[in-house]
C-alpha cells in the first residue's frame, strides 16, 4: 500500500515535466525528440518514486536492516526491467530503427514478405524482454524469494498512471488523424497528425510490452500463492517431469494460441459485417435527388466538392452499432474457455495438472503477447515510414497497408487480451484452491466432468448462435465478377489484371498488376 501510494504522488509530479520545444512541422518533426518529452515524465517520476521507496524502507525495517534494502532491490529491479522492456520495444516498432525499415523494403516485392518480415521481427523481439524477465526473476527469487518476485511486479506497475498516460496517447493521435481527414482539412494538417500517429504506435507498443512483464510477475506470485493452498493439507509432487504435470504444461502452452485464434477471427468477421454494410450504403442510400452514396462519392472524387443538396449522408451509427453488437458477442466464447479450462483441469485431474496448466500459459502468452505486439506496431510504423518518404500510393506503399491490416488485431486485440488470459486463469485457479488443497489426481474426477459437459453444451450454444463458426458474412453474398476483372491483353499478350477502384462496393480491390507465370 505505501509503495503503490508513492507511485501514484510520483506519477502525479512527472506528468507536469511531460513537454517539448518542438515544431508541429509535420513529417520533418524530431519524432525522437518527442518521444523524449513523453519520456521525461516517466524518467522523474520513476526516480522519484526509487526515492520514496528508499524512504519507506527507512521507515519500516531501518536504514540498517539487510532484508529490507534487499527487498527495495526487489522494487528496483521491476522497476528497471519496465523500463528496460519499453525502450527494446522501440527499437523494434518505431522507423527509426532498422526493424521497421526493413519491413518497408520487403515490400518492394509484394504484400507475402511485408507480413513474413513483420512475423519475424516480431518472433526476434521476444529475445529481449524474456532475458530481462528471467534476469528479474532469478535475482528477485535471490534477494527475497517469491516475495521478492511479487515486490518487482509492484516495481513495474509503481508508476502505472504515467506510462499508461503514454500508452493512452496513441489512440488519441490516431483519433485526432481521422477528425482532421473528416473535416476535410489541409494535407498540413494530416501530416502533422499522421507523425503524431507513428509516435503513438510505438509508445502503445512500449505499454503493452510493459503490460506483458507486469503480467508475467503478477502470475508467477498467483502461482505461488495457488501452490501454498493447494499444499496445506499434504505434500504434493510438482516435479516437472511428471507426466500429469507435463500434460498440463502442454495443456497450458495451447491456450493463449485458440485464445488467440478466437479474437483474431471475431476481428475478421466484425470486418466483413462492416463491409457488407458499407456496400449496402453504397448502393441503397440515396438522397432527395435520387443520387446514391456511391454515385456522390465518385463526384466528390472527380470535381473536389459538391453542393450541399447533392451530398448524401452516410449512416453511420449503424456501422458503430455492428462493431460494438460484435465486439461484445464475440467475447462470449474466450471467456467461457478461460474460466472453465482451470475448472475442469482442477477437478477432474487435480491440483498437479493445473499448475502444469498454468505454467505452461504463462510462458506461451508471454511470448505470444510479445511477439503480436511488436509485429503489429512494427508493420503500422512501415506503413506510416510509407507515409513519410511519399510512397503512399505506390505499390510499396499499399503492400506495407496490407501488413497493418494484419497487424491491427495483432497489436490490438489478440495480444493484449493474452494479458488478461493469464491474470484471469491465475485468479480462478487460486479462488479454488481450497476446494481442491490436498486432492490426489483423480479424486473429484465426477465434478470436473459435470463442468466439461456444461462447457461442451455452452460451446453447442455457442455453435447454434453462430458464434463459433467457420462460415464468413460475406459468404452468403452473390457477387458478380466485375468487367475490369475480366482478362486483359497486356505486353506480348500475356494477361493482366487492372486495378479497380476503391469505391466500387461490389469488388475487391486489387493493389497491383497480377504477374504472369514465366513460360520457359
Amino acid at each position: 500500500m505505501w509503495l503503490a501510494a508513492a507511485g501514484l504522488l510520483s506519477s502525479f509530479i512527472g506528468f507536469f515535466f511531460v513537454s517539448t520545444k518542438e515544431k508541429g512541422d509535420g513529417w520533418n518533426t524530431n519524432l525522437t525528440a518527442l518521444m523524449f518529452a513523453l519520456e521525461k515524465g516517466m524518467y522523474i517520476a520513476n526516480v522519484l518514486f526509487v526515492a520514496f521507496a528508499a524512504v519507506i524502507v527507512i521507515l519500516l525495517f531501518g536504514y540498517d536492516n539487510k532484508e529490507g534494502w534487499k527487498m527495495f532491490g526487489c522494487v528496483v529491479l521491476g522497476l528497471v526491467s519496465g523500463m528496460a522492456i519499453g525502450k527494446g520495444t522501440e527499437f523494434f516498432t518505431s522507423f527509426d530503427y532498422g526493424p521497421t525499415k526493413s519491413i518497408k523494403d520487403r515490400a518492394r516485392t509484394g504484400p507475402a514478405t511485408v507480413i513474413i518480415q513483420g512475423m519475424g521481427v516480431g518472433m526476434v523481439s521476444t529475445i529481449l524482454p524474456t532475458l530481462i524477465l528471467v534476469g528479474c526473476i532469478v535475482a528477485c527469487n535471490a534477494l527475497a524469494n517469491q516475495y521478492g518476485i511479487a515486490l518487482a511486479a509492484v516495481g513495474m506497475l509503481g508508476t502505472l498512471a504515467v506510462s499508461l498516460s503514454t500508452d493512452a496517447y496513441g489512440p488519441v493521435a490516431d483519433n485526432a488523424g481521422g477528425l482532421a481527414e473528416m473535416a476535410g482539412l489541409g494535407p498540413e494538417v494530416r501530416a502533422k497528425t499522421d507523425s503524431l500517429d507513428a509516435l503513438g504506435n510505438t509508445t502503445a507498443a512500449m505499454g503493452k510490452g510493459f503490460a506483458v512483464g507486469s503480467a508475467v510477475l503478477t502470475a508467477l506470485s498467483l502461482l505461488a500463492a495457488f501452490k501454498h493452498e493447494v499444499t496445506k493439507e499434504s505434500k504434493l509432487n510438482f516435479e516437472i517431469f511428471d507426466p500429469i504435470l507435463l500434460a498440463g504444461t502442454l495443456m497450458g502452452a495451447m491456450l493463449p494460441f485458440f485464445f488467440a485464434a478466437l479474437t483474431m477471427m471475431s476481428v475478421g468477421k466484425a470486418a466483413a459485417e462492416m463491409i457488407q454494410e458499407v456496400r449496402r450504403q453504397f448502393r441503397e442510400i440515396t438522397n432527395a435527388k435520387g443520387t446514391t452514396l456511391l454515385e456522390a462519392i465518385q463526384r466528390v472524387t472527380a470535381e473536389g466538392s459538391i453542393p450541399e443538396d447533392d451530398d448524401v449522408e452516410p449512416n453511420s451509427d449503424r456501422c458503430v452499432m455492428i462493431s460494438t453488437r460484435s465486439s461484445v458477442k464475440e467475447m462470449i466464447a474466450p471467456g467461457i474457455y478461460a474460466v472453465f479450462t482451470p475448472l475442469i483441469c482442477g477437478f477432474l485431474v487435480g491440483p498437479r495438472m493445473l499448475m502444469g496448466l498454468l505454467a505452461g500459459c504463462i510462458g506461451s502468452a508471454a511470448m505470444m503477447a510479445i511477439m503480436m505486439g511488436n509485429a503489429g506496431g512494427a508493420w503500422d510504423n512501415s506503413k506510416k515510414l510509407c507515409e513519410k518518404l511519399k510512397l503512399k500510393k505506390t505499390d510499396q506503399g499499399k503492400a506495407c497497408v496490407v501488413g497493418d491490416t494484419v497487424g491491427d488485431p495483432f497489436k490490438d486485440t489478440s495480444g493484449p487480451s493474452l494479458d488478461i488470459l493469464l491474470k484471469l486463469m491465475a485468479m480462478v485457479s487460486l479462488l479454488i484452491a481450497p476446494l481442491i488443497d490436498g486432492n490426489d489426481d483423480w479424486e473429484y474426477w465426477y465434478v470436473g466432468l459435470i463442468i466439461l459437459v456444461l462447457c461442451l453444451i455452452a460451446t453447442g450454444v455457442l455453435m447454434f448462435m453462430k458464434i463459433l463458426t467457420w462460415q464468413d458474412p460475406l459468404g452468403a453474398v452473390q457477387e458478380e465478377t466485375p468487367n475490369s476483372l475480366k482478362p486483359a491483353s497486356g505486353k506480348g499478350g500475356n494477361p493482366t489484371m487492372t486495378p479497380v477502384s476503391p469505391v466500387d462496393p461490389g469488388a475487391p480491390v486489387q493493389a497491383w498488376q497480377a504477374q504472369p507465370a514465366e513460360v520457359s
